[in-house]
């Protein structure tokens, strides 16, 4: 099984950025102890601050990998380009959030991606990254 994880802007920034909101542990760090625990897995990891980057790399494992983590950061709740990219795409995409957007701003309310999306995990800290990996394989990652 290959599964992308793909993470939008200021998420290189875990660890340091607001750590009452993300914790005070790398993501990098809890993304390599993730990989260890599904040897079974092929992942491919990817981090940009730039919407094309996302969208170039979306399209690049979009119809070869089985499935895609996608925490979009801020573009979450304004990018319609991304949004049309997961539509264009065959592997199905989990919409994932550290914090619980719910609670958080107004602006954060509102997700411009999670109708394209297979689902959406928030609102468990980093755990929502294994989370979302165990959705996309107890549901054999299909669209």
């Amino acid at each position: 099984m290959k599964i992308a994880i793909i993470n939008g802007p200021n998420l290189n920034l875990v660890g340091i950025r607001e750590p009452g909101i993300y914790g005070s542990r790398s993501l990098d760090e809890y993304l390599r102890e993730l990989v260890d625990k599904y040897p079974q897995v092929q992942f491919t990891l990817f981090q940009s601050n730039h919407e094309g980057a996302i969208i170039d790399e979306l399209q690049r494992v979009g119809f070869d990998h089985d499935g895609i983590v996608l925490n979009a950061g801020a573009y979450t709740h304004y990018s319609i380009a991304i949004a049309d990219c997961i539509r264009a795409i065959t592997a199905p995409v989990v919409e994932t959030h550290i914090s619980d957007v719910q609670t958080r701003e107004a602006f954060r309310h509102v997700s411009m991606i999670k109708d394209a999306c297979a689902t959406v995990i928030a609102g468990f800290g980093l755990d929502s990254y294994r989370r979302a990996v165990d959705w996309l394989i107890n549901n054999n990652a299909t669209k």
